[in-house]
């Protein structure tokens, strides 16, 4: 009989859950219509000009795009006004991030550093390719703490891990700060890249004051990670990219599978590039909703950290009712947000900016169910009175 056998990573691993669907929450509760803000899409939807691109070329679903996808790697490269040669695309920055680790970091040698929490793939990607995985808890504000970040970097470690704005709280640490940081893993560790994720550096007030790609300044040893599937809305169809140093973009682009960004994915983020109406109205409409929510959040009693991100992250009252709970009774009434425990944060909770109308539903929603949590609260405190 055939055994299957598997590294002891792999083993302790549990497989991603993405969030829940709206098609699985419509069934559960009998819903006609359900809101969905757990996932950080957009909430304008796809642009336009992408869309009709994916109908103009779906009949060349049979052909395989261009080998390197050059005209989207040139477009990108014109962007941030790079050389296009540092260029890599891929399958969503996942994969590129992926590629990072597998490519620098030789299994039971090298290890990466992170925080804790950050986004998930970093450190499973990191145990799923035997690599050693080191992790600094964030300050109690979610803040960071560089220091205590490079005290966990030795001689061993190929790459260091930093989100700004940060998932899941929107904190976005100053630009300077993380120009010092690269500055001082140059000098403790030369052979270790520092990755910055920017996936959401769109939605920050002041992209060029808070990006350290934006200002132009690119480290030597830095890499900056950045996504079609936020402000674009292309996440269904999974289009990342990278801005790295030269020669690590030429040994991803050796490495990388062939053909991992479709036809379709390529022309939907060209038009989408070029789609500037679209992509003015996501940021008004994320920073403005993102205002809404802090501003309404904080009205119903609740505790919201500060966000450069299309999301914020919050805690409820005292005395009233759960994280677990209030994501439970969110989900009866229609509105799919994100629960936390995943991140070992089981008294928060993280929401989506919606569209007006969404994050209305949200906020009056939220108003119901704490109320009906002061009140059932209000009831129990008067029966073990009497």
């Amino acid at each position: 009989m055939f055994e299957i056998s598997a590294r002891q990573e792999i083993l302790a691993l549990k497989a991603y859950v993405p969030g829940l669907s709206i098609a699985e929450i419509q069934q559960k509760y009998n819903l006609a219509k359900v809101i969905k803000m757990a996932s950080n899409e957009n909430p304008l939807g796809m642009s336009p000009m992408a869309c009709e691109a994916v109908k103009r070329y779906a009949a060349m679903g049979f052909r395989y795009p261009q080998g390197g996808n050059p005209r989207l790697a040139a477009a990108l490269a014109q962007l941030h006004g790079v050389d296009a040669r540092r260029i890599v695309v891929g399958n969503g920055s996942d994969e590129i991030i992926d590629l990072l680790i597998r490519i620098l970091a030789e299994p039971g040698v090298h290890n990466l550093v992170c925080f804790e929490p950050c986004f998930s793939i970093y450190p499973i990607q990191g145990r799923v390719c035997g690599v050693e995985v080191r992790r600094q808890p964030l300050n109690d504000d979610f803040s960071f703490n560089f220091d205590a970040l490079l005290s966990r970097v030795d001689a061993n470690t190929r790459l260091v891990f930093v989100t700004t704005p940060d998932n899941p709280s929107g904190y976005c640490p100053p630009r300077e700060d993380v120009a010092q940081l690269a500055a001082k893993l140059a000098e403790i560790a030369p052979a270790c890249l520092l990755v910055v994720d920017e996936a959401y550096m769109d939605f920050a007030e002041n992209e060029p004051e808070s990006s350290l790609l934006a200002s132009g300044r690119l480290p030597e040893n830095t890499a900056f990670m950045r996504t079609f599937s936020k402000s674009f809305g292309l996440a269904g169809l999974r289009v990342g990219y990278g801005i790295l140093p030269q020669a690590i973009a030429d040994y991803c682009w050796r490495a990388r599978l062939p053909f991992s960004v479709n036809i379709l994915a390529e022309e939907a983020a060209l038009a989408a590039l070029k789609d500037t109406t679209f992509y003015a109205l996501t940021m008004q409409t994320v920073r403005q909703g993102r205002n809404a929510l802090t501003v309404g959040l904080t009205a119903l009693g609740c505790y919201v950290w500060p966000s450069a991100a299309n999301f914020v992250l919050f805690r409820l009252p005292e005395n009233t009712l759960g994280a677990e709970d209030c994501f439970e009774a969110l989900l009866r009434r229609g509105i799919i947000i994100r629960p936390l425990k995943s991140y070992n944060l089981p008294d928060h909770l993280r929401v989506s900016v919606g569209n007006e109308q969404e994050n209305r539903a949200f906020l009056l929603a939220m108003d119901e169910i704490l109320l009906e949590s002061r009140h059932a609260g209000t009831d129990a405190a008067l029966k073990e009175h009497k």
